[in-house]
């Protein structure tokens, strides 16, 4: 006679991180270091997004940075178009983290690959 269980719970496989992972990769595009204060930094899909979220904010550093460095062209051109193009990367970067899919983000995203920790 076979007993089944009827209270028994999908348990998430190695391709499918739980709810917890999943919330502390949407926060690493967000704010990028704070899943590296939790337990949840030793899950390679948070080290993944908080990568991206990184590589993400040292993106917007150099922006801000040539954007003051060079006032006039810098206020009008290059601060609107990177404040764009970093809302959309974070955007996509969250949509990524909330399906459970380690795309890279474009045109920074393979920068992430790089990066050792």
């Amino acid at each position: 006679m076979e007993q089944t269980t009827q209270n028994s719970q999908p348990q998430p496989t190695a391709n499918q991180p739980n709810k917890k992972n999943i919330g502390m990769a949407v926060v690493a595009y967000i704010i990028f270091f704070i899943p590296l204060l939790t337990k949840a930094k030793d899950d390679p899909f948070v080290k993944y997004h908080v990568k991206q979220g990184l590589v993400l904010f040292i993106f917007a550093v150099i922006a801000w940075f040539v954007s003051s460095v060079i006032p006039v062209i810098g206020w009008f051109i290059i601060s609107p178009l990177s404040s764009l193009a970093i809302l959309v990367f974070m955007i996509m970067g969250i949509i990524n983290a909330a399906n459970g899919e380690e795309k890279p983000l474009p045109l920074i995203g393979s920068y992430a690959d790089k990066l050792k920790f």
